[in-house]
């Protein structure tokens, strides 16, 4: 009996293993196909051991397939194959193109669902004890990538940084002098800021600073992507809980 040619985006979660779903994992366990992401842990892999697996991520500015490839691949893959699973990193759907992976194979007449993931914009942050919002510091919070399609600073963060919200910023590593020149250009330059690298793996590096201080904190700690820029008064809940936690003699622990 030939199979339904369907497409899942699936949510791998921040990084760590055990952050994916129940729900991702039922629909791996059914894949024919995973097509999966750089950041991707490939031991989620091993939850789909009948099914096809193909790299189509990107690595250091290298891609194994443009975007348009990897749409005609799903295309191609649930026509010959059935059930194709797109398993990236985080949530599909934040900075993930997954609303255009899914078009494409709508417009192709294929079946289309969605496992949403726990984002690294939120879990990332928590992961090291900063909330996205409290009560007191953030009544909202701001996600935005930092690079847009042309390259460029997006202009969203000119808006971010007028507000008191904590704003939250993904691939922004290669803007980050730049961001922290439009932030002090605000009045904004003790702001506290956070970046960590690896978010919720083992290999997690988390450095800590303002925005006057945090380039040389990078600089130090020799930082670098995969990474998450957290900035505004939020940061500060990390050190609060540890200087009690010293109190109690207990360590912070993610």
């Amino acid at each position: 009996m030939h199979k339904r040619a369907r497409l899942t985006l699936v949510g791998a979660g921040p990084g760590d293993l055990e952050l994916i779903t129940l729900k991702a994992i039922k629909a791996l366990k059914d894949a024919d196909v995973v097509l999966y992401d750089a950041l991707v842990d490939r031991e989620l892999l091993d939850y789909a051991d009948k099914a096809e697996h193909i790299f189509v991520g990107k690595r250091k500015g290298c891609c194994a397939y443009q975007q348009h490839q990897i749409n005609e691949l799903i295309v191609q893959r649930a026509l010959s194959r059935g059930h194709v699973v797109r398993l990236k990193g985080g949530d599909p759907f934040v900075f993930g193109r997954g609303a255009e992976e899914m078009a494409y194979a709508t417009e192709n007449g294929l079946e289309v669902a969605v496992v949403p993931g726990i984002s690294s914009c939120i879990a990332v942050p928590a992961a090291q004890h900063i909330p996205v919002t409290k009560r007191g510091s953030a009544e909202s919070f701001w996600v935005i990538t930092g690079t847009t399609k042309e390259h460029k600073l997006s202009g969203d963060i000119h808006l971010a940084a007028k507000s008191n919200a904590t704003v939250v910023i993904l691939m922004g590593m290669s803007k980050l002098s730049a961001i922290v020149e439009l932030f002090s250009k605000e009045n904004k330059s003790h702001t506290p800021v956070a970046i960590i690298q690896n978010g919720t793996k083992e290999e997690e590096q988390v450095g800590i600073g303002t925005i006057d201080t945090i380039e040389s904190v990078v600089e130090k700690q020799k930082l670098k992507n995969p990474a998450i820029i957290i900035i505004g008064e939020v940061v500060n809940h990390r050190r609060e809980i540890e200087q009690i936690g010293r109190q109690y003699e207990f360590q912070i622990t993610a």
